[in-house]
C-alpha cells in the first residue's frame, strides 16, 4: 500500500510542478530557456517515478501507466484554471507518454534487465521528451499575442511579457534539453531503481 502511495503523491507533485512551470509559454522572451528546464525537470519526474513504479511491479507498461497519472492530473488542472477564465492553453500539458513507452520497451527488451533500463531507458527519455514537448507547443496559440491579451498583474516586472528574443542565449532549445535531460535521466533513473532496495 505504501509503495502505490508513493506512486500517486508522486504524480501529484509531478502535476504541481506542471502547473508552476507549464504557463511558460507566456513569459515569451524567456520562452526558450523556461522551455530547457522544463523539459529537462519533467524528464527527470517521469523518470524517477517511472522506473521506481517499473522495477517494483517488474511489469513493462506500468512506466506509460504512471505517465498516464501524471498526464490525468494535469489536464484535470488544465479544467480548473480555464473555469478561473485564463486560456485552455495556459498551462502546456506535457507529452510524457511517449518517453515512458521508451522506459517499458527498453525494460521490456532487454528482458527485464534493471541496469539496461538506467542505461538506455534513461537516455532514450531524456532524449525524446524536449522533442514530444516541442511538437507539442506547435499546436499552442501564439505565446505573444495570448500573453498581452491575458495580463498577469501580480507578475514582477522582469516577467512581463515582452518581444521575444528567440535565440538569444542559444539557438536550439530542444538539442540542449535533450543533450541535458539523457545525461540527469540516467541518475533518476538509477536513483528510481534503488529506491525499490531501501
Amino acid at each position: 500500500c505504501t509503495h502505490y502511495l508513493f506512486i500517486v503523491v508522486v504524480a501529484v507533485n509531478s502535476t504541481l510542478l506542471t502547473i508552476n512551470a507549464g504557463d511558460y509559454i507566456f513569459y515569451t522572451d524567456w520562452a526558450w530557456t523556461s522551455f530547457v528546464v522544463f523539459s529537462i525537470s519533467q524528464t527527470l519526474m517521469l523518470v524517477v517515478g517511472a522506473a521506481y513504479y517499473l522495477t517494483f511491479t517488474g511489469v513493462p507498461g506500468t512506466a506509460t501507466y504512471y505517465a498516464l497519472i501524471m498526464t490525468v492530473y494535469t489536464w484535470v488542472a488544465k479544467g480548473a484554471w480555464f473555469s478561473l477564465g485564463y486560456p485552455y492553453d495556459f498551462i502546456v500539458t506535457p507529452v510524457w507518454l511517449p518517453s515512458a513507452m521508451l522506459l517499458d520497451l527498453a525494460y521490456w527488451a532487454t528482458k527485464k534487465n534493471k541496469h539496461s533500463l538506467i542505461l538506455f531507458g534513461g537516455v532514450m527519455a531524456g532524449l525524446s521528451l524536449p522533442l514530444f514537448n516541442m511538437v507539442n507547443l506547435i499546436t499552442v496559440a501564439d505565446p505573444l499575442e495570448t500573453a498581452f491579451k491575458y495580463p498577469r498583474p501580480t507578475l514582477p516586472p522582469y516577467m512581463t511579457p515582452i518581444e521575444p528574443a528567440v535565440g538569444k542565449f542559444y539557438n536550439s532549445p530542444v538539442a540542449l534539453g535533450a543533450g541535458a535531460g539523457a545525461v540527469l535521466s540516467v541518475t533518476m533513473c538509477a536513483l528510481g531503481c534503488k529506491l525499490n532496495t531501501w
